[in-house]
This record gives structure tokens, sequence and C-alpha cells, in this order.
């Protein structure tokens, strides 16, 4: 089995966009303990990430700070919805499935009503630029909730979650924006996990293609996870060439983990193209 390789761009499409994004502390109340809660997230502290976040708001809810008790009654508030999606990938990363599951629900049903109300408000009322935010963070929660579908192995309701992370992206950041591009490999993996590799190969390739015009700083991964697919659809002579063309790529970008990565992969594709002797 051929290994896809994880695109290892920060994630986030409100990150993508310049906007808040996950690894941007939430700053319920003036300094910790929630600006602390990402610093434990990124140095995989998932029990004390918990524990700063459930105390952040358990704080904001104590306060006499207005904006903070705002947040803490405001469910659909995005930063209550962002501190929500951190804590369902912790849940995640503890192996604690229904917590979770329902926080990842959570967020993507509350922000869908959200847009669904706001749809018809004038800008007076919600701005466009507030739309389009509360619109790619439900594109994050969409993402989030799909990477943890698929490592779930439950690719076919991953799939319908990149789909719409991935409207929401080219409606809002253009289909040659990096992290359209992105959500483009992912979906062509969920399709290829299902065996699906005809149209995975399809959004692999626009993928690589799109990543070429726009020189994206992980084309090396993009093109690797391409020639993953076209060795699953036994297009061996086209995979090699979109290795050693991956390969280069990662070599000058001096990602050791990739290099490696590739050259196992190649190894593996000429003893599978091998002729029988």
């Amino acid at each position: 089995m051929y290994r896809l390789l994880a695109v290892g761009l920060a994630r986030g499409l409100l990150r993508a966009a310049g906007l808040r994004g996950r690894c941007r502390p939430v700053r319920l109340l003036p300094g910790p303990p929630g600006a602390r809660a990402p610093l434990c997230i990124m140095k995989d502290e998932p029990e004390e990430a918990e524990l700063i976040l459930h105390d952040a708001l358990r704080l904001a809810h104590k306060s006499h700070n207005t904006k903070a008790i705002a947040y803490t009654y405001d469910l659909e508030d995005n930063a209550i919805i962002e501190i929500s999606l951190k804590l369902a990938t912790i849940y995640a990363a503890q192996s604690r499935q229904e917590l979770a599951l329902a926080g990842y629900e959570f967020c993507i049903s509350t922000l869908e009503e959200k847009i669904e109300r706001e749809r018809e408000l004038s800008e007076d009322v919600v701005s466009a630029d507030d739309k389009a935010n509360t619109r790619l963070l439900l594109g994050m929660c969409l993402d989030t909730y799909a990477r943890y579908l698929l490592f779930s192995q439950q690719p076919s309701q991953a799939q319908r979650m990149y789909e719409k992370a991935l409207r929401i992206s080219e409606e809002i950041l253009g289909e040659r924006h990096p992290q359209t591009i992105v959500l483009l490999n992912d979906l062509a993996t969920t399709l290829d996990t299902q065996g699906r590799t005809d149209e995975a190969c399809v959004h692999a390739q626009r993928a690589s293609d799109l990543a070429r015009q726009v020189a994206h700083p992980e084309l090396h991964v993009l093109l690797s996870n391409l020639a993953a697919v076209l060795t699953h659809r036994e297009l061996y002579a086209q995979a090699e060439e979109t290795y050693r063309e991956a390969l280069r790529q990662a070599e000058l970008k001096r990602d050791e983990a990739s290099v490696q990565h590739i050259r196992e992969e190649l190894a593996e594709l000429a003893r599978k193209s091998r002729p029988l002797s």
C-alpha cells in the first residue's frame, strides 16, 4: 500500500486568508490562562490544553468583564466556536470519540444555522467581511472534522466534509489559493482511499497543476500524492516520473522527511513494476 503524505501547511482556512486562525489565542480574558492553550496544543500536551481552555471558559463565565460574559453566553460567537473546535481536536487526540464527535457536530451545525440566518441580513446589520469570516470558520471546522473522519476510517463521510470545505474555499479564496489547492488534494486522498482512483487522479492532477502555477510551498507533497494515486491506477511510468519531480522539489526544499519517503516509494514502485521472471 502506498502512503499518502500529509500536507504540511499550517492548517485552517482562516489562517490561510490572513484572518484569526487556530494558533492565535482567543483571549477571553487578559493574559493567562486562555493564551497558553495553543502552545500546549502545539507542544502535544492535550490534557494541559484541555484544562486551560475549560478554565478560560469558566473564568469568562464568572468574570465581570462584559466582553468575556458576552462570549460565554453567545454560543454562536466565532471565538466560542474556535475554542470548541480546539477542544474537539484535543478529545480526538485523546481517543475520547464521543466528545470529539459532539464537538465537531456542534461547531458545524451552529455555524450552518448562523450563516443561514444571516444570509438575507443587510450589511448594516452584518458586514460582508463578517459573513465571509464565519463561512471561512465553517470551512476550517469541516476540514478538521474531515481529517478526523478519514483517520477514523470513514472516508465517504470525510469526502462530503471536504467537498463542502472546498466549495467555501473556492468561493471566498479562489481556486488558486494555497488552501484551496490543499483541500483539492485532500479530497483526492479520500477518493483514493475508497478505491475511486479515476476520480482521485483527476483531483490530484488538478491540485498539482495549480500548485505548479502558483509555486505552492508544498508542491513536492502534492506531487508525491499524485504519484501514489497513479501507482494505484497501475500507471507506473507516469508515477515514476511524478515521484522524481516530487523528489527534486523536496530536495530543493530540504525537506528530509519527504525526501526519504519519496525514495522509499520509488524503491517500492521499482519492485512492483519489475516484470516477473
